[in-house]
């Protein structure tokens, strides 16, 4: 990619690096020091934002660094570890909205048997799994890519990726291409899941305002967030083994980073807005710090004579 090393893309880069820290450890921060926030919802709510800080680590860094040295190059390990913190991060959203869509058809459908079945831990088993269940998928493809002779050193990408390696190779990439597949097939089958808890869910609440209520308040940030990412990996997938190599330079790169700035953008939004009990403790901060920003100088102009 003939990527122009000027000022703004650098200044571009870095805030939204820097926003996207902001937000998610916000929300992290507040979940973990609000010990009335100790419950499921919040917590899967945080290992999103972890899975998020996760992510886009693997891509910001190198891209600033990129920008500021005028070097686009990449070692052969660096760019492996690149894909791989990537679409770990990919799969690993996927499994943590898989999670967090059951906890709210757990709560709305089965509000009594809530406490039972998802209990502490369930809740860890399930963060585990939401960790574990990528990694153990993408570690056959992370193999079948390392052993690959390449013929090229030149990837048309602002970051590495498994379909990339496939393109450079000196052979033909049919494993690669059926396991990226499989892993596609069993992801999308992961949305399904997700679709049919709301449909369930959506049963549930259409004859009681109290449930209407649930689901507005806390299955609106979290579908917001599917239809967000979802779309998102759709473009990249698409775009990454299909897209034309016609399209402008900056059309390109806005397709192949959209997923890397939009959700990891937008889901603390998301989260941080709608969620009462969250906006409640986060304006509740902001007042804190104003009072005790305000305090020392009042406090001075007691004690003058």
């Amino acid at each position: 990619m003939d990527l122009k090393p000027t000022c703004v893309f650098l200044f571009l880069a870095l805030l939204v690096y820097l926003l996207i820290i902001f937000f998610n450890l916000t929300l992290i921060v507040t979940i973990i020091l609000e010990k009335s926030l100790h419950e499921p919802m919040y917590l899967f709510l945080c290992n999103l934002c972890l899975n998020e800080l996760y992510g886009t680590s693997g891509f910001y860094p190198k891209l600033i660094y990129d920008l500021f040295s005028s070097s686009y190059m990449i070692s052969y390990t660096g760019c492996m570890m690149q894909a791989v913190i990537i679409y770990s991060s990919f799969m690993c959203e996927f499994t943590t909205l898989v999670v967090m869509a059951y906890d709210r058809y757990v709560a709305i459908c089965r509000p009594l048997e809530y406490n039972n079945t998802v209990s502490t831990q369930t809740v860890k088993k399930a963060l585990l799994y939401t960790w574990i269940f990528p990694f153990i998928l993408g570690f056959p493809n992370v193999m079948l890519a390392s052993q690959l002779p390449l013929c090229g050193s030149n990837i048309d990408r602002l970051y590495c990726d498994n379909w990339s390696f496939a393109k450079l190779s000196c052979i033909p990439a049919k494993i690669i291409n059926i396991y990226g597949f499989t892993l596609l097939g069993i992801f999308m089958a992961h949305a399904l899941i997700i679709m049919y808890s709301y449909q369930r869910l959506l049963v549930a609440c259409k004859n009681s305002a109290d449930n209407k209520k649930k689901f507005i308040g806390t299955c609106g940030p979290h579908l917001l967030s599917l239809i967000n990412f979802t779309t998102a990996a759709l473009f990249d997938l698409l775009f990454s083994r299909y897209g034309s190599k016609d399209f402008p330079d900056h059309l390109q790169n806005a397709f192949q980073v959209e997923i890397l700035v939009i959700p990891p953008l937008l889901n603390p939004l998301i989260y941080g807005l709608r969620l009462s009990e969250i906006r409640k403790r986060l304006f509740r901060k902001q007042q804190i710090m104003l009072s005790h920003a305000l305090l020392p100088n009042s406090s001075t102009a007691c004690l003058r004579p």
